[in-house]
């Protein structure tokens, strides 16, 4: 569907070829409250522009980016999500799969290449590229390195100056010996007759070149120790601007950590969500959380319910007997044992030493929590104990087992999916639930299971399984383990036939969840 939205010129009479345009939503972040929000992003004109929705595309721009100076950077983990910033301004940008994510970024990418100001080194070496070029006035700075650079290239000259010295004074002690030689040629080329006839020659007819052969020695001996001690300072100088350009180059990036932990201090971004490196505050941690359930209740409460087909007391209800094709299923072991337990604990009392606390109450409606470890784990298990007038136990199972109302009370449901229908009583679902930032997002695989038990009582019993096709904490979602038991029993009065007047269901509700 984005491939519609991608326009690029390819006409072979045109010398240039324009830019490419992109268009299309996006998920944009916004701030620790609202998270993300889902934005029109244009490309167009070499700026990168969003907007609220397609329908307000002519009413003028949120916000805008100059893409030619703009650094584009896939995030390290999520695999949906790429920032664009231009120095401190950073957009936040998430796509709906990987491939869209990828598509988003190679226009974006070719279009710095084309208007040359790619970041790659193809770009400057056909002169699309902009370089930045040394010059002897960054190098004389008044900084430390500056002088350092200074006293270097003194020396380098002070170097340049002792070569030529050295090839005058050399020239000259070379033409000093070739006279010798050449005066005296019965000498063999040993080095004592050697020796012995410059001796002989200093003696009789080279006594006018003495002054000038020892004033040349001389010279020569000082340039040579000049020539050595000046290339130790040179290396000494040399040691120390590495040294000082290491210590530089730590302090650079102490700074830039440090800047950029206070830039994320003062503008949290969306990496700032739950985790053991969060620096999110606990308090607009649980502010974002409300607020997002708050904003789902209210899409909840303007949503329009459609008409129902047919009245519920001619809905398919559960079947009074467990269905005999459970009973041969791997799973049937599990279900049979976790859901028996479900329905005593259920309806077991909370006082005593069990240790249930009352932390809310309205109504019939009571609510309890507890702690419990389990193989080292804390948990905090939940049950609720409410009571509802006019409706069988019979439908409200229904009610919650059935995938054919999920989404009329699971407001938080983004997904569902049916991976197996074991029986009647029985399925297996995949459910992912809506991201609230700064949560991560949840999903769940559970089998449901419903079922009748004496004293007209019938209960809807959930317990997380495995599944080859969805395993667990591959992809943006983390796994949530659950074992969830709506258990309901209705009473009305003795030799009374039941009815909307007269029947009365108690509700208890029972879950453990961990991650």
């Amino acid at each position: 569907m984005l491939d519609e939205n991608i326009t690029v010129s390819d006409n072979s009479d045109l010398e240039d070829i324009a830019p490419p345009e992109l268009r299309g939503y996006l998920s944009k972040w916004t701030n620790y409250i609202h998270g993300w929000q889902d934005r029109f992003i244009v490309l167009k004109d070499s700026t990168l522009s969003y907007y609220k929705s397609e329908l307000e595309s002519n009413l003028g721009c949120r916000g805008a980016l100059c893409l030619k100076k703009a650094k584009v950077k896939p995030h390290e983990f999520d695999d949906r999500r790429f920032d664009v910033s231009v120095n401190d301004c950073v957009w936040y940008l998430r796509a709906s799969n990987p491939e869209e994510k990828q598509q988003w970024i190679d226009v974006l990418e070719s279009f710095k290449v084309e208007s040359g100001y790619g970041t790659n080194s193809d770009s400057s070496s056909n002169g699309g590229g902009l370089r930045r070029h040394g010059s002897i006035t960054s190098l004389q700075s008044t900084g430390s390195h500056g002088r350092t650079s200074r006293r270097l290239a003194e020396k380098i000259a002070e170097l340049e100056t002792y070569n030529d010295l050295l090839s005058k004074q050399s020239i000259q002690l070379q033409h000093y010996f070739d006279v010798c030689i050449a005066s005296y040629p019965q000498i063999n080329d040993d080095i004592a007759e050697a020796i012995d006839a410059v001796k002989l020659a200093d003696s009789i007819d080279q006594k006018k070149n003495l002054n000038e052969l020892r004033a040349t020695s001389s010279s020569f001996r000082a340039t040579c120790s000049a020539t050595i001690a000046t290339v130790q300072h040179c290396v000494d100088l040399l040691k120390r601007r590495e040294k000082q350009a290491r210590s530089a180059e730590e302090l650079y990036m102490a700074l830039k950590n440090q800047l950029n932990e206070a830039r994320l201090a003062s503008k949290p971004g969306p990496d700032y969500e739950e985790g053991p490196h969060s620096t999110l505050p606990d308090d607009e941690f649980y502010d974002a959380v409300e607020t997002g359930f708050d904003k789902m209740e209210e899409e909840r409460c303007a949503r329009v319910s459609s008409p129902t087909e047919v009245t519920r007391d001619e809905v398919e209800l559960p079947p009074p007997a467990i269905d005999n094709r459970l009973t041969v299923h791997p799973l049937w072991a599990e279900i049979d044992r976790i859901s028996t337990e479900q329905i005593q604990a259920a309806f077991e009392g909370v006082g005593g030493e069990i240790g249930w606390q009352l932390f809310a109450e309205e109504g019939d409606m009571r609510m309890y929590r507890r702690e419990m470890e389990v193989d080292g784990m804390v948990m905090d298990p939940l049950k609720a104990i409410h009571k509802v007038r006019g409706v069988s136990a019979r439908e409200m199972c229904h009610y919650f087992f059935n995938p054919r109302y999920r989404y009329e009370w699971e407001t938080t449901l983004e997904t569902m999916n049916i991976v197996e229908a074991v029986s009647s009583d029985t399925l297996v679902f995949h459910q992912t639930f809506k991201r609230i930032w700064p949560a991560s997002q949840r999903d769940a695989l559970f089998w449901s299971h419903v079922r009748a038990a004496p004293h007209n009582t019938y209960a809807v019993t959930n317990h997380s399984t495995a599944h080859p096709d969805y395993p667990s904490n591959t992809g943006a979602c983390i796994r949530l383990l659950v074992t969830v038991c709506l258990a309901c029993r209705s009473t009305f009065p003795a030799n009374e036939t039941p009815g909307r007047d007269n029947i009365t269901t108690s509700i208890a509700y029972c879950s453990t969840g961990e991650l």
